[in-house]
Formats: structure tokens, sequence, C-alpha cells
């Protein structure tokens, strides 16, 4: 057994393990903070984002906070004027971003900020709970179960389980891990503009306006930057997703409407929904979810000033994340779904006590190009 007693330290690290993959967590947000797998070369490499020192993790979400490895909630991505309206009941929630024109993440002090608490772990698992008694004007109480496994494939399951305890209230969490799975190896490994990205269900997109809230309209990929359909180079178009991102912005920063095919189901797991491999490493990634949306984030904002792990140093090579470092992909719902009705989204994204609960998974499978 990893705990069989309960950590009063949020920093406190616990590592799971199975043939091919170990995990890092901390219960101050539930969070990532390592994964290694094996690369082309049989060495294991670490692919996610994040800091040597816990501790970094507060300052950086007192700072610049860019949300490394852990869970984002009560309602991940944004929310438009930071209010909505649910069964009759309007709720503001505090405006952190875009001067207050709108909440992101679940307000100032989101799941991510929070200290989980440690629930269960053995060698190859580990649980953490977190109960929001309203937290940033939420409707109601809310516990949440984290469950993360490491499996020999190798693979890295996330559950996430809500159920609200009395008010009906929108529930929409999210995994927000920085991956980057060149591992900064190489030249080429330090950005992830040479991976290939591959999602062959994600034929629309929801379109943004210039702060990347929701203008209500469904676009389509086919013809344009978007559109990775087909497998692609992130790099290949990235120059002409300029302001794509917000204003004044060039790169990816959109969520991606995942229209299963039609012998799967709207909420179904058998069959992958994004593919991403990197060239340096030969590592290959596959996710299925459950959810109906991709968020797909590039980096685009990272400017050399944080600091490459010491896992990721490789001889005299990058020490900081360059713009395009790395890649943030949420599992989700579509984005700012509780303010429109007319897409069909309340079902996924609001709960009651008599409801179903609300559940995110997520299976990431590893493997090496060629051999998966």
């Amino acid at each position: 057994m990893i705990a069989s007693v309960q950590s009063s330290d949020p920093l406190q690290k616990y590592t799971i393990s199975a043939p091919g993959i170990n995990a890092t967590f901390i219960p101050y947000g539930a969070r990532l903070t390592n994964l290694y797998v094996n690369d082309k070369n049989a060495e294991p490499q670490d692919v996610v984002l994040g800091f040597d020192d816990p501790a970094d993790y507060l300052r950086n979400d007192q700072t610049v906070h860019n949300y490394f490895g852990p869970i984002v909630g009560r309602y991940a991505n944004r929310i438009k004027n930071g209010t909505f309206t649910v069964q009759g009941v309007t709720s503001h929630i505090p405006q952190n971003e875009n001067g207050g024109r709108d909440t992101l993440h679940g307000g100032k002090i989101g799941y991510d900020q929070r200290n989980w608490t440690l629930v269960s772990a053995n060698s190859t698992s580990i649980t953490f709970s977190l109960l929001d008694l309203g937290f940033e004007g939420f409707p109601g109480n809310v516990i949440t179960y984290a469950t993360y496994t490491v499996s020999s494939g190798p693979s890295w399951t996330s559950r996430l389980v809500s159920l609200p305890l009395d008010e009906p209230t929108p529930i929409m969490l999210a995994n927000h891990v920085y991956w980057n799975l060149g591992a900064f190896v190489d030249a080429a490994g330090s950005t992830v503009l040479n991976n290939t990205l591959h999602m062959p269900y994600a034929a629309r997109y929801v379109e943004i306006n210039n702060i990347e809230v929701p203008t209500g309209a469904i676009g389509t990929v086919k013809g344009n930057f978007l559109d990775f359909t087909s497998p692609k180079q992130i790099g290949r178009d990235i120059e002409s997703a300029i302001d794509n991102c917000g204003y004044n912005c060039t790169g990816y920063d959109n969520a991606f409407i995942l229209d299963r095919p039609r012998y799967s189901g709207p909420e179904s797991t058998d069959i992958s929904m994004l593919t991403l491999s990197s060239n340096s490493t030969g590592i290959q990634m596959d996710i299925y979810t459950n959810q109906q949306s991709l968020q797909i984030y590039t980096c685009d904002n990272t400017n050399g000033t944080i600091p490459v792990k010491q896992s990721q140093q490789h001889n005299g090579g990058t020490k900081y994340v360059e713009k395009y470092g790395c890649i943030v992909i949420e599992t989700q719902q579509w984005i700012d779904g509780v303010n429109h009705p007319e897409w069909g989204q309340d079902q996924y994204q609001i709960y009651t006590v008599d409801s179903e609960p609300a559940v995110v998974f997520a299976r990431y499978d590893f493997g090496i190009v060629g051999e998966c």
C-alpha cells in the first residue's frame, strides 16, 4: 500500500506504476506532476510539464497561474460574463479573465487550488475526493471523486465522478495536463510543432470571439487550419491561425466537437478520439473518452520563463519552455454550453440530486509509432 493513513500534506507526492508506465500525483489540485513512459529506445521519458518542487505549483498559481496538471472545475473552460441560469435561478461566478468579462476554470479559486483528500491508494491506483461547499458561488454542494489508475499497455486512466448533494448545478470537470511527447530530448522535441495530431471525428468546432468566449455559432474545419481529421503536423498550418487563440494571438486554443460515427454512441469510449505522436521519441498517445469535446491549446503564450523539469533536461538542451513547447488536451463537454440551451448540452452539463452523476472518463494509451 502507498497510503494506509490520511496525509495532511497537500504537496506530498504519491507514485503509482505498472509495466512501462509510472505516474506521480499530489493532493493539491489532485494534480499529475510526472508521467513516465518508454520511448523508441526503451528509455523512460517524462511527457508532462510541471515543477520539480511541489511548492512551485502554489507559487505559479499565485502569479501567472498556468494550471499545470490539476483538475479544473466546478466548470472547466469559460463561462460568458461569469453568469448562468439553471432552473430559473441565476448564479454569478467571479470573473477571473479578460478584465472581468468571463470566468475561466471555475473562478478565482477553482478545484485546481483546493487541497483534495487522499481516500485510497495502492501500487497502481489512487483516489482523491473534494467536497465543494458552493465554492465560488456555484449553486449547491457537490462531492467529487478522482481515481487515477495505471496499467500495462501501458495506459493511464482518469475517472472523475461528481455528485450534487442538494441543488441543481452545472458540472463540467477536466484534467488540465500539459503534454510534450517529445520530452525535450532534442531541438525538435522542444516544441510540439513537429508532433502529428489526428482527430478523425472532430469535423466541427465552437466558434469564439476575440476573448475566446463562444459566439453561439458552430463552424466546420474542412479545408482550413483547424482540420485535423487526417493526420497532420501541428506546425503545418499554425501560422495561419491568426487571432484564433484570442486577440493578437497565433496558435490553437479551440473546442473541437466530437461527432462519433453512427456505429458508436455519443458517449462511447470504444474508439480513439485523438492520436498524438512525436518523431523525436517515437511516443504515441491515443485518447479514449466519454466526453463530446476536446479543448486543444498549443501553449501559444509560453515565453521561455517556465523551467523544464530536471527529468526533461537532456545533455545541456532546452531549460525553459518556449512558445508552442507543449499542448493541453482537455476532455470535456462543449465550452459555455450552460449558456447555450440551443446546443442540447443540458443533459451533459446540468445535474441534480436525482440525476445520474457527472462522469468524466479518459484513458490515455501509450505506444511507439508504427507499433501501436
